[in-house]
């Protein structure tokens, strides 16, 4: 299937969605089962997953900046990410957005991840990115930008500070799956 352009669409078994299908199954809450997992996995949506900046090493996920600043019943984003999977298609609804809650946590437990509904005023998709000199325009990589986003505190998955170890496990699942 790896060799097809198509095989995934069929199958609904492409990046990013299946890792943010594994993600949302293993981490996400019942309501964020029934809202986004739901329709994930019937394939009339996409994810998009929000984690590499343009200014840090962010291969190492503690050298995140974006931040996720708790303000009542909300979570305030702001920052920019790129390399985001997805995040042109028409059918991208939401995006897991990783960043920080608490910068002054120990070191691996200051990344949280939250769903962010593409949709919510103030996210700007800025621009398309080529991939290795493939441009997969306008379905393909964005660069997208969070200023004052407001997203309602039932999105965080799993609970704060809990982002870097969701990402570990990920990244097992992911690079097992392409080495076979």
């Amino acid at each position: 299937m790896g060799r097809s352009l198509w095989a995934p669409q069929v199958f609904n078994c492409g990046a990013p969605d299946t890792g943010n299908m594994e993600v949302l199954l293993r981490y996400g809450n019942i309501e964020q089962l029934q809202e986004w997992l739901i329709p994930l996995l019937e394939g009339t949506i996409r994810f998009g997953f929000a984690m590499t900046e343009p200014h840090v090493a962010s291969s190492d996920t503690t050298n995140i900046e974006c931040s996720i600043k708790r303000q009542g019943d909300s979570y305030i984003i702001n920052g920019t990410k790129w390399w985001t999977g997805s995040a042109m298609d028409p059918r991208c609804r939401i995006l897991i957005v990783m960043g920080k809650t608490d910068f002054n946590a120990v070191k691996h437990k200051q990344q949280s991840m939250i769903l962010v509904d593409v949709k919510t005023p103030v996210i700007h998709i800025k621009r398309p990115l080529i991939v290795f000199g493939f441009d997969d325009t306008p379905h393909g990589h964005a660069e997208v930008t969070f200023a004052n986003v407001c997203v309602p505190t039932k999105n965080i998955i799993l609970g704060e500070g809990r982002g870097f170890e969701i990402a570990q496990v990920e990244n097992i699942s992911f690079r097992l799956n392409i080495g076979v």
